[in-house]
């Protein structure tokens, strides 16, 4: 099990998610997402793993409804304080390292950015959201390099707002993720495109990348978009990609 870097100090959710790097990395995921074609106006949205609420605006600046979950308080109580007022918006604290054995209805899309590598094993979570996405299930994350099915479990920084509430997260394969999805959603596609950050590989087939200045942490991760119906759009494959382009 790898070990992940830890801070020597807490900081506040704010401090975390409302950083430098990570407003960065919040408007070129969100900016990819927008380039996809897909119909996200006016829907019914859950978003686990909400943080404080950056991806939330996403949605509401289109129409849509958002319940949102987190397993923290502190960031609950940020994102009660800032979307006070707002009727769209409803907050339930769900831990998905132990997800419901119910899964709610009524959603539309499950935005799920930035959590399942924050989970040990986020095979049942994916069960749980695929139950509860009507139409869409977004995925974004850590990944490992591979072409075979790892987990890769790794240990994280327990108290840090933005890493895994258990302690223990995972960089699974490509693979892995695309296996997991395809048990729950009859369409799983790749984005030909990646978002314009250096997180975001786009050759498949070079050495992984390691930590450095526009990669503090080496980290790789990969978009997903799984359907319950075909998706008929020059945006996205069917097939994993060896090679994608920037968005």
């Amino acid at each position: 099990m790898a070990l992940f870097a830890k801070s020597k100090n807490r900081r506040s959710p704010t401090e975390v998610f409302h950083s430098t790097h990570y407003l960065r990395h919040t408007a070129r995921r969100l900016e990819h997402l927008a380039t996809l074609g897909l119909d996200l106006f006016d829907r019914r949205v859950f978003e686990p793993g909400a943080g404080i609420g950056d991806h939330t605006q996403f949605y509401l600046d289109r129409g849509c409804s958002v319940h949102a979950s987190e397993p923290r308080q502190e960031n609950l109580a940020h994102m009660r304080e800032r979307f006070a007022g707002e009727p769209r918006v409803t907050l339930e604290a769900i831990d998905l390292e132990h997800p419901p054995a119910q899964a709610p209805a009524g959603f539309d899309i499950v935005h799920c950015y930035g959590l399942l590598y924050h989970l040990s094993d986020p095979t049942e979570a994916i069960r749980y959201l695929a139950g509860t996405a009507g139409e869409l299930l977004l995925v974004e994350l850590c990944v490992s390099f591979g072409d075979d099915e790892r987990l890769n479990p790794v240990s994280e920084v327990q108290g840090h707002a933005s890493q895994a509430f258990s302690g223990t997260g995972c960089r699974p394969t490509r693979a892995w993720v695309e296996a997991r999805l395809r048990q729950h959603m009859p369409h799983v596609y790749y984005p030909v495109t990646q978002p314009s950050h250096p997180e975001f590989p786009v050759d498949w087939d070079a050495p992984p990348p390691t930590a450095g200045q526009n990669n503090k942490m080496g980290l790789s991760r990969a978009v997903f978009v799984a359907s319950r119906r075909p998706l008929e759009s020059g945006k996205l494959l069917e097939e994993r990609p060896r090679r994608q382009g920037r968005a």
